[in-house]
């Protein structure tokens, strides 16, 4: 289904939700894709399970040396530090970006639309977060619900959302959908 596909997940050095990054990587991987880590430094990035240290992960590249054009998709994994980190770096936030400038998929989870409020690519689409994000997503101009997925058509990509780690399932199945256009 991702036969030839090449999926970006933009994390920072530390703070992401351990869970939130390797199931959706798997995710991408059973389903033909490739998975490239991308964040604001290169080595290893750090994960967390909840506000417990976890595992580190290889960094393939830096957001400054990669372009939207060699991805097919992008997967923002949440944790509350991770995205408060990303929405703070303007080169992690112009390449969030270039994907919904480019049209192509996007799937976030948890804390992650942080980033994307600070892209200002949330007015006018519907969503879903970890519920103490829907005040800052009404103010961006999004409409927030409280449910397991949400997948948005109404603007120039498709958006992937989901609440929390519990919700993994539905949230790999839509982003892989989404990621193989269907």
């Amino acid at each position: 289904m991702l036969d030839g596909k090449t999926i970006a997940f933009l994390v920072a050095p530390e703070g992401v939700e351990q869970v939130e990054l390797t199931e959706p990587w798997k995710a991408v991987k059973q389903a033909g894709g490739t998975p490239r880590l991308v964040s604001t430094a290169p080595g290893q990035i750090r994960a967390f399970d909840h506000l417990d240290r976890a595992d580190t992960f290889a960094v393939d590249a830096t957001v400054d040396d990669v372009d939207v054009a060699s991805f097919d998709g992008l997967v923002l994994p949440g944790g509350v530090a991770n995205p408060d980190i990303l929405r703070t770096a303007p080169q992690a936030v112009r390449f969030a970006r270039a994907f919904f400038d480019t049209g192509k998929p996007v799937a976030a989870i948890c804390h992650a639309p942080w980033t994307l409020i600070e892209a200002d690519v949330v007015r006018g689409r519907t969503l879903t977060s970890w519920p103490s994000l829907q005040t800052d997503l009404r103010n961006a101009g999004a409409t927030w619900v409280d449910r397991e997925v949400v997948v948005c058509d109404e603007g120039p990509n498709t958006l992937v959302t989901s609440r929390k780690p519990d919700d993994l399932k539905a949230f790999c199945q839509a982003a892989t959908d989404a990621f193989g256009g269907g």
